[in-house]
């Protein structure tokens, strides 16, 4: 039997389109096969991963189960409507328990349908994929119906917005010099710069010490950058740094679901996302519950090989015009964490300078 047959009508155009990027897209294409099979991925989707809302986000339910999903495309609107029309439970949507057996754990669409006022055959069509956009007006009725959170509604927003065709392109990020002089003078604050596919783009000394100083510190400079759900996900020198592990992949992923709608004719993302999901069995659970919900700060807890265990917070600061971002790491002043920050940065000044590239290539 083909794989081919065992997906669902939604899952084979990803199969039909594999000769454009065929690492990426058959490496998501069967790993949402395996959904509808009941596979791993199935199983996965329907686990309880928890979300990591911001401090004080009290509209976020860490509790909610997304359901599994069946195809993640650039124009995803369908399957992002089921995912969370099967999230929501009839008690939480006020709706008293019928007598009939029901045959899904979430609403049925007709029930959707009469909570957000369309027809049910409309809703059909949206979710199936035969309409590909809706009017804001549905949009919101159907956010409010299906108790979406802010960062779920806005994404349910760009999914329903109608698009032009754009043609297939994967330009290299570039940083803008004022940025990377920026990063210069910040010597006392770790810093980071990445762009939409998580590639790091630049650090300062501090930064490339705190985040990945088992990595060259001019490997952002290299052909192929270091990426930071990449290392998140297969550096397990990276991943040990994270006393909360689970909080950081679970918001990484969400940024690069977010990316991937607002960039649908990025290869070089697709590949990215595809390596992550072949290769990384944790990555392709949490891609299938696709996860939107990010924030720009967090209080993070490292175990750092240097300076020990470490409690800062991150910052982070988008650029809007470049598609990237600052990660800024802080420590209130007079504890002992901004302590271990000062430790660090005073471990820098005793190593030796970094050879050059041409210097190491004189030496072979």
């Amino acid at each position: 039997m083909s794989v081919e047959s065992e997906c669902s009508a939604e899952v084979r155009p990803l199969l039909y389109a594999a000769d454009r990027a065929p690492y990426a897209l058959l490496a998501i294409a069967l790993a949402h096969c395996l959904v509808d099979r009941g596979g791993h991925a199935g199983q996965w989707g329907r686990r309880k991963v928890p979300t990591y809302p911001c401090p004080g986000q009290e509209d976020a339910d860490d509790s909610r189960d997304d359901g599994p999903v069946i195809n993640t495309g650039a124009k995803d609107l369908g399957g992002f409507l089921r995912s969370r029309r099967e999230r929501l439970t009839p008690d939480a949507a006020g709706i008293a328990p019928g007598i009939t057996h029901r045959r899904v754990p979430g609403l049925r669409r007709e029930e959707l349908a009469e909570l957000a006022g369309v027809s049910v055959g409309y809703y059909t069509r949206l979710e199936q994929g035969a309409s590909s956009s809706a009017s804001p007006a549905v949009i919101d009725a159907l956010a409010a119906a299906l108790r979406l959170d802010r960062a779920e509604h806005d994404h349910l927003r760009i999914l329903a917005a109608p698009r032009r065709p754009t043609r297939p392109r994967s330009r290299r990020s570039r940083l803008r010099p004022s940025i990377g002089e920026l990063l210069a003078v910040m010597s006392g604050t770790p810093a980071i710069v990445i762009d939409h596919r998580a590639d790091i783009l630049a650090w300062n000394p501090l930064g490339h010490a705190l985040l990945a100083g088992h990595v060259e510190v001019d490997a952002p400079n290299t052909r192929i950058r270091p990426n930071v759900a990449r290392m998140l996900f297969l550096d397990p020198h990276h991943r040990a740094l994270y006393c909360d592990w689970p909080a950081k992949a679970q918001v990484t992923v969400a940024a690069l679901h977010q990316a991937f709608v607002r960039h649908p004719a990025d290869p070089e993302l697709e590949r990215h996302i595809g390596e992550l999901v072949s290769k990384s069995p944790e990555f392709a659970r949490m891609w299938a519950r696709r996860p939107v919900r990010t924030c720009s700060h967090y209080v993070r807890e490292l175990e750092h090989p240097v300076v020990g265990r470490v409690t800062l917070t991150n910052e982070t600061v988008t650029l809007p015009d470049d598609d990237q971002q600052i990660g800024l790491f802080y420590a209130r002043p007079g504890t002992p964490d901004a302590d271990a920050l000062t430790l660090l940065a005073q471990s820098l000044d005793r190593r030796p300078a970094p050879e050059s590239p041409a210097r190491r290539e004189e030496a072979r």
